[in-house]
């Protein structure tokens, strides 16, 4: 009788060790590449937040109530910068008693918006909107005041860096007329992208507020109540904005 004998091969474990090595090390490569790309990305959002912070102090600087020629300097790495039509309204119980066609200058990147109007600048970002500097709207012992930059701007069509950095120069030559209006009821009507921003903004400063489409052209305003009779001091300041572009 014969007997058979069989060589059992045991399992080859230094190649096993060696596939679970490099199946380790796929996958930690995966994952540093993941989390390089989104280390990137956070420094891209937090480089756009901090260039959009940083036009927002350039355009309340450029925005200023002041006389005289003065220039701003805004330096851009990307975006866009440009004036659109906006207005200011001011409304009694028979209708608008006056009415300034500001002009709002606006800096976009991405999803992020600066928009500088009506001594305003008000912030958009992924978080939604805010005012940043505030306006020149406000309530005291009877009296409103009312500050208005209407800005007259050259170069309106706007500019865009298209990938390169510029500067950008906000030339202001301002001049200021004050006007005095008698006691009565009034509102103030402010046009806006940023409804939300503008009503907890003039909220705070003790209005109520609703939304009007005044002029019918599409873009809602902020109709701000400050409640009983009050005489109003309007101060328009004019102002002569060139947006000028070098590198």
């Amino acid at each position: 009788m014969s007997v058979s004998t069989e060589t059992k091969r045991a399992p080859d474990r230094g190649q096993t060790a060696v596939v679970g090595v490099a199946l380790l090390l796929g996958v930690t490569v995966l994952a540093v590449g993941g989390l390089t790309a989104t280390a990137g990305s956070l420094v891209d959002d937090g480089a756009t937040s901090a260039a959009a912070t940083r036009v927002g102090a350039d355009f309340e600087t450029a925005l200023e109530p002041a006389a005289g020629d003065r220039a701003t300097t805004v330096e851009l790495a990307t975006g866009t910068v440009q004036v659109v039509n906006r207005t200011v309204w001011l409304l009694d119980g028979d209708g608008v008693v006056w009415a300034g066609h500001a002009g709002a200058i606006v800096y976009a990147d991405g999803g992020q918006r600066v928009t500088g109007f009506a001594g305003a600048v008000v912030q958009r970002d992924e978080r939604g909107s805010r005012v940043v500097a505030p306006s020149r709207v406000a309530p005291a012992n009877g009296t409103l005041y009312v500050g208005v930059p209407v800005l007259n701007a050259s170069g309106a069509d706007g500019v865009s860096t298209g990938g390169h950095r510029l500067v950008v120069r906000l030339r202001t030559d301002a001049d200021t007329d004050r006007v005095d209006l008698p006691a009565s009821t009034y509102r103030v009507g402010i046009e806006t992208r940023a409804p939300a921003a503008w009503e907890r903004h003039l909220r705070e400063r003790g209005a109520t507020t609703s939304r009007r489409d005044i002029d019918g052209d599409g873009v809602p305003s902020v109709i701000a109540s400050f409640g009983g009779r009050r005489t109003v001091h309007l101060v328009v300041h004019d102002v002569r904005l060139a947006v000028e572009v070098g590198r």
